[in-house]
């Protein structure tokens, strides 16, 4: 899947995972770029180790994040590429808008212009 093609679908499901207010804490923290544990992931939040374990889960199911094993713990990392293909998918749309937007305009002015 190249960066700048993201198919409909695996977008929805990413920008579901995204949409998750837990979830994209989550995101915000492993994007400092570190690997962090569950328990890391979980201290000062109020949240179950449980409950960001399944988060996690989801995230990963979207391809943002990926879990490994060291030692006796898992540690997560996000997976920077599925955030780029999000990036360049959101910016299609954003150009696509901003072509509708313009010819809007011109067709706007276009009729002002007669109206004079």
């Amino acid at each position: 899947m190249s960066p700048r093609r993201l198919p409909e679908k695996a977008s929805a499901t990413l920008f579901a995972a995204l949409g998750d207010e837990i979830r994209l804490r989550l995101v915000v923290r492993l994007a400092r770029g570190e690997s962090l544990s569950i328990t890391e992931l979980a201290s000062g939040t109020g949240i179950t180790r449980q409950a960001v374990t399944r988060h996690l889960h989801v995230l990963a199911g979207a391809g943002l994040a990926h879990g490994s094993r060291r030692g006796r713990e898992q540690r997560w990392s996000l997976d920077r590429r599925q955030m780029e293909q999000a990036r360049a998918f959101l910016d299609r749309i954003s150009r696509q808008w901003d072509g509708a937007l313009a010819r809007l305009k011109a067709a706007v002015e276009g009729d002002s212009g007669e109206q004079e």
